[in-house]
């Protein structure tokens, strides 16, 4: 079985992926309140500290996935074996959560591609490399692919007959606004074929002060995460935020339906950044939005599935309800 590596982040040029930071950075900063999208955050070593967040104690996403896909791997199987099928991995990281299932197919002798897709050059590289290492000699064979979801996507499904099982895991779809949410399952849709499965990982609405200490961690790995944003805007752009000048928190707000996380300005200050020639002004204790992390219920995963083309095949929960993996077939 093979083990290959695809890189199609070169098929953006430099300049394509600079302007479209740039921009970004430019009309957050300029937005009032100031509002900066999370994935300009996930650098290689965004990534990294991002594993470190799904590592911790008292972070229930990971927590309650990697319970559900212990539970349920024999559930998860039987919807797949007999079938010549592909494992596809929007967003995979490390694999470690998805490992659960591949050495569990692996151990029944499936025959099976496991294709993860992550925007981290440095992430997808290194999956596969440890993959490679662990199952060399099993019947699994893997493409990982350094590019955009819909870009590895499309490059997955080239020429090919296998029923695709496309995981979304981590409550990375509460990333997204509602809105954005239904765009990206309906054109996911698009890109599928009738009777493929997708799984979804979606946070669930619970008592706020859970919410709370999931993305308030005492280790301050959440406010490394998010400052980290800082760094990256420096080095790209030529900025000259200095991290020392900024504190970071979340917290849960009814409005949203989400968890938002600050930035906060501890004090009035001018930032200057060269590329976009302008400097941008903080007053003291002025915030900056850097993520968004939407709370479902289920009768709105219900709405998104049904709304979109798909059939829920069943809804995974961890033993205490907090967290579902919704198991959907493609219907067309």
């Amino acid at each position: 079985m093979s083990f290959e590596f695809y890189n199609l982040r070169p098929h953006h040029t430099m300049s394509e992926a600079y302007e479209q930071f740039a921009q970004a950075v430019q009309k957050g900063l300029s937005m009032k309140p100031k509002h900066l999208p999370s994935w300009l955050i996930f650098d290689d070593e965004g990534s990294e500290i991002f594993t470190e967040i799904t590592r911790l104690n008292g972070y229930h996403p990971a927590r309650c996935e990697i319970e559900i896909l212990e539970e349920y791997k024999n559930m998860i199987m039987s919807l797949l074996e007999g079938d010549t099928f592909r494992v596809i991995e929007l967003g995979a990281g490390d694999g470690r959560k998805t490992e659960i299932l591949l050495e569990h197919f692996i151990g029944h002798g499936l025959v099976f591609d496991y294709a993860p897709i992550d925007i981290s050059i440095g992430a997808t590289k290194n999956l596969v490399e440890s993959l490679e290492l662990k199952y060399l000699t099993s019947r699994m064979s893997v493409k990982g692919f350094a590019a955009d979801y819909f870009e590895g996507l499309n490059a997955v499904n080239e020429a090919s007959s296998h029923r695709n099982f496309v995981l979304f895991l981590g409550s990375t779809i509460g990333n997204m606004k509602l809105q954005d949410a239904e765009k990206f399952v309906r054109k996911l849709w698009e890109s599928l074929d009738n009777h493929d499965y997708v799984m979804i990982g979606f946070d669930l609405m619970k008592d706020p002060k859970v919410l709370y200490s999931a993305y308030n961690d005492s280790t301050g790995i959440f406010e490394k995460f998010n400052l980290h944003l800082l760094d990256v805007i420096n080095e790209k752009l030529g900025g000259d935020f200095s991290k020392k000048n900024y504190v970071q928190q979340g917290q849960y707000n009814p409005k949203t339906h989400a968890v938002e996380s600050y930035i906060y300005s501890t004090r009035e200050q001018v930032v200057s950044i060269d590329a976009l020639r302008k400097k941008f002004s903080f007053c003291m204790w002025e915030s900056m939005q850097t993520e968004h992390s939407y709370k479902y219920t289920e009768s709105e995963i219900c709405t998104l599935a049904e709304s979109n083309g798909y059939e829920i095949v069943r809804n995974l929960f961890d033993a205490k309800n907090q967290f579902v993996d919704s198991i959907w077939k493609v219907k067309k």
